[in-house]
C-alpha cells in the first residue's frame, strides 16, 4: 500500500549537453545517483528521449519521474545536427568506431556538387540503417551479427529529412546542418552522400543541437549539473504540467 504521506518524488526535465564518449545510459545513471543524493526515492525513474551515440555529443533530454511518460512525444520531435562528413574514407561502422579505409581513386568534389547531391536526400526517403546498428534482423541486433563476422544488410525504411545545409567545406571534410524527423541515421546519410558523389563517406563528428522544443543553448553539461539534484533543479515544461494536473474524479 502506498503511504499517502510519502513524497511522490521529483518530476521534470533536464536538458543535458552530453560529452563525446559518454553513453546515454551512463548520463541517466549519474542523474539518478544525484537525485537520490538529494533525497529522491531509491526507485526514482530516469530515462531519456532518444539515444545519442557515444561518438556524438550534444542534446540528451533526460526525463524524470512522471515525465518519463513523455518519452515517445520527445522522440517524435524534430532533431537538428551538425555533422562532419569525411568524403575521403569509409569504415565498416560508417563512423570512427572502426578503422577508416581510404577510398582508392577518390577525387576532390566541389561545393556545388555536394549541395546538388544533398538535395536528393531531402524529403521522405528510404534509408538503409548501418550494418552496425541496433535494428533487428531475424530477431538479432545487426551489430551483434556484424561483430560475429556476418554481413548484415538491414532493410531500408522511410525517414524524413527536412533540410541539409552545407555549412563548411574543405576537401575531404564537409560540415552539414541537418534537420530531420525521428529514426534518421546520420551515419547512413554520410555513407549514402559519399556513394552519390562517387567518393568515400564516413561520419567523422556529430553534435545534436535540437530535440523538439529543446535547443543546445539551454543545455547544461554533467560537470555543471548540481550535486545533489532536487526538484528545484528540474524544468517543468507545459507537457510536464499537463501530466501533473490532478485527474477529475
Amino acid at each position: 500500500m502506498t503511504d499517502p504521506n510519502q513524497s511522490p518524488g521529483p518530476t521534470g526535465v533536464l536538458v543535458i549537453d552530453k560529452a563525446y564518449g559518454r553513453t546515454s545510459t551512463s548520463v541517466c545513471t549519474v542523474v539518478k545517483a544525484r537525485l537520490r543524493a538529494g533525497g529522491a526515492p531509491k526507485r526514482v525513474k530516469v530515462g531519456h528521449g532518444g539515444t545519442l551515440d557515444p561518438l556524438a555529443s550534444g542534446i540528451l533530454v533526460i526525463l524524470i519521474g512522471k515525465a518519463t511518460k513523455l518519452c515517445d512525444e520527445v522522440m517524435a520531435g524534430e532533431k537538428a545536427y551538425l555533422a562532419e562528413v569525411d568524403l575521403g574514407v569509409t569504415s565498416p561502422t560508417d563512423d570512427l568506431e572502426s578503422e577508416p579505409v581510404p577510398t582508392p581513386g577518390a577525387q576532390p568534389v566541389t561545393r556545388e556538387g555536394i549541395e546538388r547531391a544533398c538535395e536528393k536526400f531531402i524529403g521522405r526517403i528510404d534509408q538503409r540503417p548501418p550494418a552496425h546498428s541496433a535494428v533487428k534482423i531475424g530477431g538479432k541486433r545487426a551489430y551483434h551479427l556484424a561483430r560475429a563476422g556476418d554481413k548484415p544488410e538491414p532493410e531500408a525504411r522511410p525517414v524524413d529529412i527536412h533540410e541539409i545545409e552545407l555549412r563548411a567545406f574543405e576537401w575531404p571534410r564537409a560540415t552539414l546542418h541537418i534537420r530531420s524527423g525521428k529514426g534518421v541515421y546520420i551515419r547512413s546519410l554520410a555513407r549514402d552522400l559519399g556513394e552519390a558523389l562517387g567518393v568515400g563517406g564516413m561520419l567523422a563528428g556529430l553534435q545534436r543541437t535540437k530535440v523538439g522544443r529543446f535547443t543546445i543553448d539551454e543545455s547544461i553539461t554533467l560537470d555543471a549539473l548540481s550535486d545533489p539534484l532536487t526538484q528545484e533543479h528540474l524544468t517543468i515544461t507545459p507537457e510536464v504540467e499537463r501530466l501533473l494536473k490532478p485527474r477529475p474524479e
